[in-house]
């Protein structure tokens, strides 16, 4: 064979193995799929939460009470808490659940939970997860639990074959995340599950937002939940995996026990014995904010390229974000605003809105790829007049935590998914402003009309956010250079600060490229 047709031979005999493989394995059948659903509400009120949260509700009609969670301790804290209060039904759907210590003490506190008679439905996408198969076959066995896989990969130990014979299906995740306890209280927000969402890691640590409400909203994301796990991209594992080994739960207890005597466990067990949330919200203690609340999520058929275009979460937001008059505050960890995006904001901008938004720095961003399609937006974006803050990756340029303004709490990389308008509406969820979570992934979020939250968010911008965040400026040359406050004094960064000379070059290449619809 000529050394030139070598390369090509090679790829088209990959490719022709792939599409023998993707011939010989294929996802299993849905039918006769076990169906289930929310706990009704007048089961749900006979519950120590329903008892509680009827009573509160009943002096706030129609609307309902939310507590914010920016400390990331409390956020774990409060859903273990959820888990051991839950006397009938648990509904937990995650991108992330991650196999490490945060990851398995709540999923022992599910486990925990089904062994006391707690009915646990757990929806976890496939890409994000990494939780050993071996285990979720196992917790799919106990006659308390079931677990479904949403757009599972078909070949278990080599799943990046699946973007190739399947990509139109497997580049479609589910990015939701709520955790729900007995259709009377649930937590939504922008935290996955794992060590660095919670602040238990020495690597990042993602500053996010979440909130615990109870009352009206609850029943939407109860039904949110049950669409989500009656649609054609959920996948009961017992029909995808094989019959876990006897002991592999009881091995799930003894590494729990294990790990709980590690000095790192310490804190969070602590913020377990000491976190009031739960305690506070079934005594109705728990200072809540009572504010018109409603579910917005995209249509779980996305996940399968198959929902409309009004069944898009963006289609809903772009019409809530025109609306803005006054101001637009913006935090988005992931910020690729595309050409439609950019024409929007600056749109809005040439109307008189004051428009703010925070997002990662390249020093602290985890992807630096996406950094690439913000980065291209940022000239124009200034120009129009609007006022664009980096996070920086230095813990020690954070300001002590004065209020309880959302995102107030330091740590290095950005994570949360929010953003106000006109001071009176908020919005808080998994939702980036990327292509990804327009077009791809399915997300979900709380649309809260409160002044008192939305003007907070907005405070944070003028008061606290310069203090951890680099302001991004525009120089008489039309260069770009970042201001950053430490102690006091201002700086002046004529390059993207603590960054090296590839880092940087990297990212100009890949902002050359066409791919901002996959980031």
């Amino acid at each position: 064979m000529p050394l030139k047709y070598a390369p090509a031979f090679g790829v088209a005999a990959s490719l022709l193995s792939l599409s023998l493989l993707s011939g010989c394995t294929s996802l299993p059948k849905l039918e006769a799929r076990p169906s289930s659903s929310f706990l009704p509400l007048d089961e749900a009120r006979e519950t120590q939460l329903g008892q509680s949260a009827s009573e509160r509700t009943a002096r706030h009609p129609g609307v309902s009470g939310l507590y914010l969670l920016d400390d990331p301790r409390g956020a774990f804290a409060a859903r273990a808490l959820l888990a051991r209060t839950a006397e009938r039904t648990l509904d937990v759907q995650y991108y992330i659940w991650e196999d490490d210590l945060t990851g398995t003490l709540l999923l022992q506190a599910l486990l925990d939970a089904a062994r006391r008679g707690v009915r646990v439905r757990l929806l976890l996408d496939d890409l994000g997860n990494s939780l050993p198969d071996n285990l979720l076959a196992a917790l799919s066995e106990h006659p308390n639990i079931e677990v479904r896989l949403f757009n599972p990969f078909k070949y278990r130990s080599l799943p990046w074959i699946g973007f190739v014979t399947d990509f139109s299906r497997t580049n479609r995740r589910m990015h939701n995340k709520s955790f729900t306890a007995d259709n009377q209280a649930t937590i939504v927000g922008g935290r996955n599950v794992g060590d660095e969402y919670f602040g238990a890691t020495d690597g990042t640590l993602f500053s996010d937002l979440d909130v615990l409400a109870i009352g009206p909203v609850v029943q939407e994301v109860s039904e949110d939940f049950d669409r989500y796990w009656a649609s054609g991209s959920a996948y009961p594992v017992d029909r995808l995996l094989p019959e876990a080994a006897s002991d592999t739960l009881e091995d799930l207890s003894s590494r729990t026990a294990r790990i709980k005597q590690q000095p790192n466990a310490r804190t969070y067990i602590k913020a377990l014995e000491e976190s009031s949330i739960v305690t506070q919200l079934l005594s109705g203690e728990l200072d809540l904010v009572w504010a018109p609340t409603r579910l917005l999520s995209d249509d779980p058929a996305k996940g399968l390229g198959e929902a409309s275009q009004k069944g898009h979460l963006i289609d809903q937001i772009s019409r809530i974000i025109r609306g803005s008059e006054r101001s637009l505050d913006i935090v988005s960890a992931y910020f690729v605003p595309t050409r439609h995006g950019a024409r929007l904001l600056t749109g809005l901008a040439d109307q008189g809105v004051n428009i703010n938004v925070l997002t990662n720095s390249l020093a602290a961003t985890d992807v630096a790829m996406v950094h690439a399609g913000y980065a291209k937006w940022r000239k124009q974006l200034l120009e129009a007049g609007i006022s664009l803050f980096e996070m920086t990756s230095n813990e020690k340029n954070a300001s002590p935590k004065t209020s309880p303004a959302p995102l107030s709490s330091s740590s290095s990389s950005l994570h949360a998914k929010t953003f106000a308008l006109d001071g009176e509406t908020l919005f808080i969820g998994s939702f980036n402003f990327d292509p990804r979570s327009a077009t791809f992934n399915t997300e979900l979020g709380f649309l809260i009309e409160d002044a008192g939250i939305a003007q907070a968010l907005h405070r944070t911008f003028e008061q606290e956010i310069p203090t951890r965040a680099y302001q991004v400026r525009l120089s008489e040359k039309n260069d770009l250079y970042w201001l950053s406050k430490v102690d006091g004094q201002t700086k002046r960064h004529d390059i993207e600060p603590n960054t090296s000379w590839w880092k940087r070059q990297s990212v100009k290449f890949f902002a050359l490229l066409p791919i901002d619809w996959l980031l």
